[in-house]
Order: C-alpha cells, then structure tokens, then sequence
C-alpha cells in the first residue's frame, strides 16, 4: 500500500484505538496498512513498516504493540504440521444439545484443537484437529470430544494433503 493511498484513508479514520458498537476496536487506515505489511511478511522491520506508512520506527512499534495487546492480531510462525511430527489433521463436525458456547469453549482448551468456529448449517461447531497420528486423533475425538457434555454427534473430515494455507486475506 502506497502512502498517499494510507494518507487519504487516514484523513477519513481518525485514531486507530476507538471501538466500535459492538466493542471490537476501530482500526484506522494506518493500522490496517500495517497489519497488510505484517501478513505479507511478520519479520518486516518496523523502520520499513514505517515508511510504508508514513511514520516513524517507534510509532510504529508503539501501534503494533497496541494491535496485539487488543487482540487484533498475532505475530507467529505458521508451519506445516508434517514437518513438525503432525502427520494427521481433520476438521470435526460437531452438533451439541443445550449450551453451544460451553462446548466450544471446551474444546478451545484442548491443546491438539487449533480452531474453533461455532457455525450456522449442518454442526453447531467445526473444530480443527491435529495430532501426532491416527491413533492420537481417534483418542481426542472418542474420549475427549464426544465425552463433552452436549455433544450429539460428530463427523469427521480426514485431511489427506494440505495444499494451500494462508494468512493473507488482507484488511480489505
């Protein structure tokens, strides 16, 4: 992103530390600009950030610090999870009874459960799994997950290669 483009959004957003109606914070164009340079690359320089942008090297660390204390985003290292000792990965289906929420808050506290999504379709919530094989897989869907109370029913959805993953959908 150019910074005249950065410039003219920032003249139209004021402030990058506002919140919304309905509590997320309001991002101004500055901050959406560099959070686009950070998914394009995570270990960009803040002093290249902030030419970018059109700031300087501390502000620009002053509002990345800001954007991962609220929680707007993370700085981190994606891997693939073969390479790691994952060899089996799925995406569970899940339909609950009764409290949706504390379903999907449990699961968030399962460490082999990466994503948690409470939908609306055909399952209450989709969970993404990896583990280290076969066996470890069937151990936290049969023992931990269907032990959850709530849950009706799974299905499970055995990835067998992964072929694209990415961060990069930018801030539109």
């Amino acid at each position: 992103m150019h910074s005249e483009t950065v410039a003219s959004r920032s003249a139209d957003q004021k402030g990058s530390s506002r919140e919304s109606r309905n509590g997320t914070p309001h991002l101004d164009a500055v901050s959406l600009a560099i959070i686009e340079q950070l998914q394009e690359d995570g270990r960009r320089p803040y002093a290249a950030i902030g030419k970018a942008v059109g700031l300087s090297e501390a502000a620009v660390r002053q509002r990345v610090q800001k954007l991962l204390d609220q929680g707007v985003m993370q700085i981190v290292a994606v891997t693939d999870p073969l390479t790691v000792g994952f060899r089996r990965q799925a995406m569970v289906g899940i339909n609950v009874e009764g409290d949706v929420e504390a379903a999907a808050d449990a699961l968030t506290a399962m460490p082999e459960v990466e994503y948690v999504v409470m939908a609306a379709g055909s399952f209450d919530i989709l969970a993404e799994i990896v583990c280290e094989d076969d066996d470890h897989l069937l151990d936290v869907i049969n023992s931990r997950i269907r032990a959850l109370p709530g849950v009706r029913s799974t299905e499970s959805f055995v990835y067998l290669r992964l072929k694209k993953q990415t961060y990069m959908w930018g801030t539109r």
